[in-house]
């Protein structure tokens, strides 16, 4: 009989389990997928010279993250490779704001736009590093976060907090029209923002941008050297060096409670799986406590309180093998791993108002990933395998477009949003089309069919808005990893802090197991 029982081998689950074997528990891990991975899987389905990432590609908060940090998976065979430009926004008129590799570079791309703007960028660049640290490990530990909380306060204190709050809690519109006078840094700042579900309106989306600029800025936007699947065969290398044990296909139907304790788990087989110590799930909390968990073992409010939980964007993406470079008119997006498409700030929120309304957008933002220029292995030379996500409403009630699609994703609507999306990439690289091999449709059916965690292709296990975050994520006073469910642990990224691969769901969840076991 394992100590503990993980379900899910998607990035959390594999940290919980690794963290877990490593401190000398037995563990096993059951996947529903043939593959472990999750969302940190790679492939050669699109063309057979390409690797092609099939969810998430580029990891600053993995290469922020204490929690990856501290598994050393380096010592695995893990290495990171970084485009020469982090991020790039090309503009109508035909200038590019560009995130360099170098902070001092990025303020004097800024400049060009607007004098004094570059000095501006530095000073958000000194404040956060000031702050880093304890912003990190306030971040990456379980909710509250109290020994870093408290030193963060302290420099707060020190260096105007309540400024400094505020700026956080702006919209990333407002921060950008009260921080700098030219287009190209508000457009790095509201762009990063949408990487979550956060449009350039929304409360905290000026911190969510700077956060992600930050990291970007301090980081890069990494990629595993030869597809995000290096990272998972690392973690399940680092996990069978220890003992752990991961069983794929294995699809758990039930957390098995008796006397008010989760003892195991049945799967889909009708095997029983016990545990002595511990379950953790690396599953949506909707799932956890609708589908795996019988409700008589959980409180009517909890129920109750699932009822509001909020996906983030569903999500919409295509995969290209290219014959060559992507033509860009701007040409420092050439050489950035991360191209963001949109008409400006308004265009932003002309997207985000269109999927509150729930219409398919008809010129949506893109999230381009050129991950040849990110890491040469990835294609052949000269070549590169490129993807494109982009959001749409969870229930689409029209389509702001002319193709008129509905939500029910056939072959035809499928292929009618990628040439939507196509034809978007034209617009700021004439000749696209013509450097296409072959492509793969990700609808968001087809996501969550792949990742069960990824309902619709809801990549962050949840909105990233603020009445969904810290204390009330999942639900308002579940703030941490334990659950009402003695033994049953919640390693999601519906936990606290959220979606990003950085391990902390999982890490928090098995270090509550461990502190749990210590106190009996």
């Amino acid at each position: 009989m394992p100590d503990a029982v993980v379900i899910g081998a998607g990035p959390n689950g594999l940290v919980a389990a690794n963290l877990l074997a490593a401190a000398g528990w037995s563990v096993e891990v059951l996947e529903a997928q043939p593959e472990p991975g999750g969302a940190v899987r790679s492939d050669r389905g699109v063309h057979p010279d390409y690797v092609t990432d099939l969810f998430s590609a580029f990891y600053p908060l993995a290469a922020a993250s204490p929690v990856l940090d501290g598994l050393d998976l380096r010592a695995e065979g893990l290495r990171w490779s970084r485009a020469p430009r982090v991020l790039a926004h090309p503009l109508p008129d035909g200038r590019c704001a560009v995130l360099e590799s170098d902070a001092r570079d990025t303020a004097a791309s800024l400049d060009a736009f607007a004098e004094g703007d570059g000095a501006a960028w530095l000073e958000l660049c000194a404040t956060w590093d000031r702050v880093r640290r304890d912003v990190l490990g306030a971040l990456f530990t379980p909710f509250p976060p109290v020994r870093s909380g408290i030193r963060l306060a302290a420099r707060l204190r020190a260096a105007d907090g309540l400024r400094l709050a505020r700026t956080l809690l702006l919209p990333v519109r407002r921060l950008g029209e009260e921080r700098f006078g030219g287009e190209a840094a508000r457009l790095l700042l509201a762009g990063t923002a949408l990487h979550a579900d956060l449009g350039p309106e929304a409360a905290m989306s000026g911190g969510f941008g700077w956060l992600m600029s930050m990291l970007g800025q301090t980081y890069g936007f990494p990629v595993p050297v030869g597809g995000a699947g290096a990272l998972t065969a690392a973690l399940v290398r680092r996990l069978e060096r220890h003992g752990g044990v991961l069983r794929c296909g294995e699809q758990v139907t039930e957390v098995v409670v008796r006397g008010g304790r989760a003892v195991g788990v049945r799967t889909a087989k009708g095997e029983a799986v016990p545990a002595s110590r511990a379950v953790l799930a690396d599953v949506s909390a909707p799932a956890l406590y609708t589908r795996l968990v019988d409700a008589r073992h959980l409180p009517g409010r909890l129920l109750d309180d699932l009822h509001r939980f909020q996906w983030d964007f569903a999500t919409y993406k295509v995969d290209w093998a290219l014959n060559g470079p992507v033509p860009w008119t701007a040409r420092p997006a050439a050489t950035a791993g991360t191209v963001h498409l949109a008409d400006g700030v308004d265009g932003l929120t002309r997207f985000t108002a269109q999927i509150a309304m729930g219409q398919v957008p008809d010129r949506p933002f893109l999230l381009f990933g050129q991950m040849s220029a990110a890491d040469a292995t990835r294609s052949p030379a000269g070549t590169e395998a490129a993807w494109a996500y982009t959001h749409v409403p969870h229930r689409i009630k029209g389509d702001a477009g002319e193709d008129g699609l509905t939500g029910r994703w056939d072959r035809g609507e499928q292929e009618a949003m990628a040439d939507r999306m196509e034809h978007e990439v034209e617009r700021w690289a004439p000749g696209f089309r013509s450097r296409i091999t072959a492509r793969r449709l990700l609808a968001p059916p087809t996501i969550e069919s792949m990742d069960a965690n990824l309902p619709g292709g809801a990549i962050n296990g949840g909105t990233a808005s603020a009445h969904q975050q810290l204390v009330f994520r999942p639900t308002p006073g579940a703030g941490r990893p334990e659950t009402p469910v003695r033994g049953l642990y919640l390693a999601s990224a519906s936990a606290h802090p959220g979606g990003g691969v950085h391990g902390a769901p999982g890490a928090n969840a098995a270090r509550a197991a461990m502190r749990r076991r210590l106190r009996r």
